[in-house]
């Protein structure tokens, strides 16, 4: 049989394991902020930042437009001709569309 002071240390070292296996389950699953909940958090953080970069990125993109618009009249013109197939004196325009779905597709044979 064991000596009281060896069960001791065995119930002892035992109470820590047990100790050290609860602050660990706490530190991973537990909590206000888990270390997952921390790692979701990261997650949409990073996400939150390439958005915030991507319209930031928009936003100069516009204002650029904005400013070409209001002083150069080159922009306004083309816009103008790409919007509304506005032409010069003797331009010639031409539009393409695209095949509706119901068309059946046109068959090229080459004669011989």
């Amino acid at each position: 049989m064991p000596s009281p002071e060896r069960v001791r240390r065995l119930v002892f070292r035992g109470a820590l394991a047990v100790v050290w296996v609860a602050a660990g389950y706490y530190l991973l699953f537990g909590g206000v902020y888990s270390i997952l909940d921390m790692r979701g958090l990261e997650r949409e953080h990073a996400a939150s930042l390439e958005r915030a970069d991507s319209l930031i990125h928009l936003t100069d993109s516009l204002v650029m437009r904005g400013d070409s618009l209001e002083s150069d009249p080159a922009a306004i013109e083309r816009i103008a001709r790409e919007k509304h197939g506005l032409v010069r004196e003797g331009e010639e325009l031409y539009r393409f569309r695209e095949p509706s779905s119901t068309e059946p597709p046109s068959s090229t044979t080459v004669d011989e």
